[in-house]
């Protein structure tokens, strides 16, 4: 009877610790489910509002952060969404980076040299005079220091800059007269943006900068004499050929206009490492793309140049030399000034000078034909 009695305790405690385990692991199981689900849901939609800078109906220059987001929600079944606003309807489109930077928005989309004020360097990751051809300045971003150097100039700015767009040189300007002498600059009432301002300045022409949106108007109304702004493609649309009928080439301004996804760093460190890797790649195939697409559109522009009446021409090599030497005493002057500016631009000219080694013998020259 006892060997019976402890035999029916001996299951009756296998019994209870099994239903024990059991529940203990249902319980962890439960638990982690709930777990992964608050994560996911954390993690599960990224939306956020992204003003930029230039109007997205201008093909390359504009429009590229819309096929990035489009891209984006594909990706990740609607997971990431951007949100675009245009220029002026949530902030001013020169204080984009200030909203991203306090805060008030999660990101942005713009031309970083819009910061010049505020911050000295930021035209050598947005565009520099005689500068590098854009799959050069590419090259020296993602290959040679570029990257880190403008994430270690936002830093203390509290935003993550990512590099999401290129586009080729601009337009030296759209002119009412013929320009045949630096001279004539002196005096000129001229919309020109960044660093190639700096130097239009030192040659004595009241330089303004004013949003894409007002510039025709100021234009026609003869505010301006003269405004710089874009591809040819994107300043047709905007109208300059209507008013200046001179469009002079190359931009030795800009030889590459380089756009930036900004986020503010808090929500980017915030954001876990698959999620930056998604954003990061999609910058980095609206790069290539943004360049394919403002390429393949100038051509057919120039060509139809002669039915409006409107005249493109080259500066002799005389008159880019001269800017090109005023160029250069710009450059040194801000880099004396300022530590990022001196940082920067060395490994910048210490990229060209490696760099010419290949593409002077790799590549036909400019004026072959």
């Amino acid at each position: 009877m006892n060997h019976w009695n402890n035999r029916t305790a001996l299951i009756a405690i296998l019994v209870a610790f099994t239903a024990g385990l059991l529940g203990s692991l249902s319980l962890r199981s439960t638990e982690a489910d709930a777990t992964a689900k608050v994560t996911q849901t954390a993690r599960s939609v990224i939306k956020w509002r992204t003003p930029v800078a230039f109007g997205t109906n201008l093909p390359a220059l504009g429009d590229n952060i819309l096929q990035i987001s489009e891209r984006l929600r594909l990706a990740t079944a609607g997971r990431i969404q951007l949100e675009i606003y245009e220029p002026g309807t949530l902030v001013p489109a020169f204080s984009i980076t200030e909203s991203v930077k306090d805060g008030k928005l999660e990101a942005g989309y713009t031309w970083l040299g819009y910061d010049q004020g505020r911050i000295p360097a930021t035209p050598l990751i947005a565009a520099v005079p005689f500068g590098m051809e854009p799959w050069e300045y590419t090259a020296w971003y993602y290959e040679a220091g570029g990257q880190q150097l403008a994430e270690n100039l936002y830093r203390s700015h509290n935003i993550h800059p990512i590099l999401c767009g290129i586009i080729g040189p601009e337009t030296a300007g759209w002119f009412r007269f013929p320009i045949t002498d630096l001279s004539q600059f002196d005096g000129l009432k001229i919309r020109f943006a960044g660093l190639g301002g700096r130097v239009l300045q030192q040659l004595g022409a009241s330089v303004t900068l004013i949003p894409s949106g007002e510039i025709f108007q100021a234009l026609e109304k003869g505010a301006i004499d003269a405004t710089e702004f874009s591809l040819p493609n994107v300043d047709q649309l905007l109208g300059f050929d209507k008013v200046a009928k001179y469009n002079y080439f190359p931009g030795w301004h800009q030889t590459f206009t380089a756009s930036h996804f900004v986020v503010n760093l808090d929500r980017w460190n915030a954001l876990s490492a698959s999620d930056q890797t998604l954003l990061e790649m999609a910058c980095t195939s609206g790069v290539i793309r943004n360049l394919a697409r403002g390429e393949s559109l100038q051509g057919r522009v120039i060509t139809g140049f002669a039915d409006k009446g409107v005249t493109p021409i080259k500066f002799d090599l005389e008159l880019l030399r001269e800017l090109q030497t005023i160029s250069t005493a710009v450059l040194q002057e801000e880099a004396e000034k300022d530590a990022d500016f001196a940082e920067i631009w060395a490994s910048q000219k210490a990229f060209m000078a490696d760099y010419r080694n290949w593409k002077e013998l790799a590549y036909l020259p400019r004026d072959f034909e």
